[in-house]
């Protein structure tokens, strides 16, 4: 199985999945701790994370998969949704939660 095939199954298997550098409970860069703030803050406790970090394939896959250069990277219900600035936005707009809820 290609990494691409990879990266398709996790984001169609689970409904919210975080691609980020570190874990929900230790993550290693400001974004990615930002990210997982904002998903919690949304009120989203069940969504899924993969560590780039642990796999280089995965990391510059995931920027290929998606079209979009920086990680952290959300996935909801298998549509890329953005990295932390959009998450924010969305968030602020109320439209995180609409996205979560669907």
């Amino acid at each position: 199985m290609s990494i691409q095939e990879q990266i398709k199954e996790v984001v169609t298997t689970h409904r919210v999945v975080l691609f980020m550098k570190g874990t929900k409970q230790f993550p290693q860069c400001g974004f990615s701790s930002r990210a997982v703030q904002i998903l919690q803050a949304a009120g989203c406790e069940d969504f899924v994370t993969v560590n780039v970090l642990e796999n280089e394939a995965v990391r510059q896959g995931i920027k290929e998969y998606s079209n979009w250069p920086t990680i952290p990277q959300l996935y909801i219900n298998g549509e890329f949704m953005g990295g932390s600035d959009i998450m924010m936005e969305m968030f602020e707009a109320g439209e995180l939660q609409e996205a979560l809820k669907a």
